[in-house]
């Protein structure tokens, strides 16, 4: 790769938008200056298929011919939200209690972005589990795709098994999540 290098820059800032069915999104900097084209394959590469409008994402930058480019994913935190539960299911849980049931590892059976909702099954067990749109949003996720790795807690709802947290699996090994 004869690349200039000298280019490369750390940013930090906000995802203005990203579609996974497009392939790609861009990042507003904290710093200002032009938007900063996410594409999906350098967010695979830090292991979500997607990322939620939003989220705070710190990235590696590249100035090309055609603008800036993100060349890799250092991190990223899901979007500041208020104390109210997700879903109406999780009112009366305590959330901080929440932080101590495990990380289960799972893969996405199927997930539908207009529907809101879908459904993975936890490794070695066949009961669905429940997947709402709004735990991904919270979790900095905006997508997922059938087979997909993921990281879940994961509780008996009212409704039955459901997901109250979901992490992309490498992000969850790189937390040392995986309890």
């Amino acid at each position: 790769m004869a690349e200039d290098l000298s280019s490369l820059q750390q940013v930090q800032g906000l995802v203005k938008w990203f579609d996974p069915a497009k392939g790609y999104g861009f990042v507003v900097s904290d710093e200002g200056g032009p938007d900063i084209l996410l594409h999906v394959n350098v967010l695979r590469n830090f292991g979500q298929s997607s990322v939620a409008d939003g989220a705070r994402i710190e990235i590696v930058t590249h100035q090309t011919d055609r603008g800036v480019q993100a060349v890799e994913v250092l991190a990223i935190m899901p979007p500041e939200r208020d104390d109210t539960p997700v879903l109406s299911d999780f009112a009366e849980l305590d959330m901080d209690s929440l932080q101590s049931e495990p990380l289960e590892p799972a893969r996405v059976k199927w997930f539908d972005k207009g529907k809101g909702f879908g459904f993975a099954n936890v490794f070695g067990r066949g009961e669905d589990v429940f997947l709402h749109v709004e735990v991904l949003r919270q979790s900095g996720l905006a997508d997922l795709q059938p087979g997909e790795a993921l990281a879940m807690r994961v509780i008996d709802g009212k409704r039955g098994r459901m997901a109250v947290e979901v992490l992309a699996w490498e992000a969850a090994l790189m937390s040392g999540g995986t309890d």
